[in-house]
């Protein structure tokens, strides 16, 4: 997995490829939770290049949402394709996360 960060005048943006596993998924949540730390509170993460979600992978994400959600911060999500749309629908985290078609769609919605 690889995580790419950028800075927008409203939100950070966190793109990730590869896979999101056991592995890999702690990586997502030290990066995000160091943003946070720093006083980051709005992110948009972008899983364009994302093959693979596991279930531990869902976790991380669930897990920064509600650090965020704590510190009155918001994440979003967009590019959410093919198989990993399927695992976001079959565990109903589609409908815990607003996810978004684009990146721009995510970052226009957060003004």
């Amino acid at each position: 997995m690889t995580i790419q960060t950028i800075k927008e005048s409203n939100a950070t943006v966190v793109t990730i490829s590869g896979r999101m596993d056991a592995m890999t998924a702690p990586e997502y949540e030290k990066t995000l939770n160091e943003f946070i730390a720093s006083g980051e509170t709005s992110f948009v993460v972008d899983f364009q290049g994302l093959d693979y979600i596991s279930s531990a992978g869902l976790r991380a994400l669930l897990a920064t949402a509600k650090l965020l959600k704590t510190k009155g911060g918001q994440i979003l999500l967009s590019n959410v394709l093919g198989t990993v749309r399927e695992v976001f629908d079959i565990s109903g985290f589609g409908t815990i996360f607003k996810i978004k078609d684009s990146v721009a769609d995510a970052l226009a919605d957060l003004g």
